[in-house]
This record gives structure tokens, C-alpha cells and sequence, in this order.
């Protein structure tokens, strides 16, 4: 098995990242937002995924349900099974627990004048922004999953 993490603040290209990592090999890629408890729910996954991959580790499924932005609410099912290879990506992946059970721990940076301009480009709408900014805030000084990367990328140019 083989994890990847990556982390950053919205905007900076976790999932085009993490696309690009997966296609070189087919692996899987969970997508934090799935795991998020809507938009105030950055903790809680983080939580989440910190349970999800100690199962894994200790070698038992790790299921969960994936959140269903349009319902605003828990949607279907999934699971992850002892062995499988992960890309995970997405801000709150990167914590000490998480970090310990990958062997990439990736952190993606840019300017936030060029994350927000992608975020809004991406979403049309950036009535979120401030909320998670807060929440991404929490997140770097609970856990500074920058100084746990293995690999720093700027991405201000990509």
C-alpha cells in the first residue's frame, strides 16, 4: 500500500495535484471535501480521515459516508480496504497521525490572491471564503501540516 497527502489552503491545487498523481498510476483519490461535514465541517474531517486510515493501517475496512454538498447532508457509503493504495487530498489531510502512516506528505502553496482568483474561478462564488479561511487557520496551528510535508510545491505558476 502506498499513501500520498496532500495539503494547502483552498485555491492552491490539491485535486488537479492529485489528478495529475493518479493518472501516472490509477490510484485512488480521496477527495477531503467528501469527508467534510459541509462548510463548517474541516474538523470533523480531519477526524474522520485520522480514523479512516488507522483502520486501514491496522488492517480493517475503514468505511464512512460521503457528504452530499447538494442535500446538505451525509449521502452514500464507501470504504477503503487494508492495502489499497490512497492519494488523499485536501486541507485538514495532513496531521502527525496521518503523516506517520504515508510515505508523501505533499504541501501546496501560492500567493492568496492567486487561490482565492482560482477558488472563485472554480466555484463562481466566494461567499465561503472567509468561513473556511478560518477553519484553515485552525487547522495550521492545531497540526502545521507544513512542517510535516516531505515535499513543499509552489504553485503560484501552475
Amino acid at each position: 500500500m502506498t499513501l500520498a497527502l496532500i495539503d494547502g489552503r483552498s485555491g492552491s491545487g490539491k485535486t488537479s495535484y492529485a489528478r495529475r498523481l493518479a493518472a501516472a498510476d490509477g490510484t485512488r483519490v480521496l477527495h477531503m471535501d467528501d469527508i467534510y461535514e459541509g462548510w463548517h465541517g474541516m474538523a470533523i474531517g480531519t477526524a474522520t480521515l485520522e480514523r479512516l486510515l488507522t483502520e486501514q493501517a491496522a488492517g480493517r475496512v475503514a468505511r464512512w459516508q460521503n457528504w452530499d454538498w447538494y442535500a446538505d447532508d451525509w449521502g452514500p457509503g464507501q470504504e477503503l480496504r487494508p492495502g489499497e493504495s490512497l492519494i488523499v487530498e485536501g486541507c485538514g489531510s495532513v496531521t502527525a497521525v496521518t503523516a506517520a502512516l504515508a510515505g508523501r506528505v505533499i504541501w501546496l502553496e501560492a500567493p492568496e490572491s492567486i487561490r482565492h482568483e482560482r477558488a472563485l474561478e472554480r466555484d463562481g462564488d466566494d461567499s465561503w471564503w472567509e468561513l473556511w479561511k478560518r477553519q484553515e487557520a485552525v487547522h495550521l496551528a492545531e497540526h502545521d501540516p507544513r512542517s510535516l510535508a516531505t515535499e513543499i510545491v509552489d504553485t503560484a505558476d501552475c
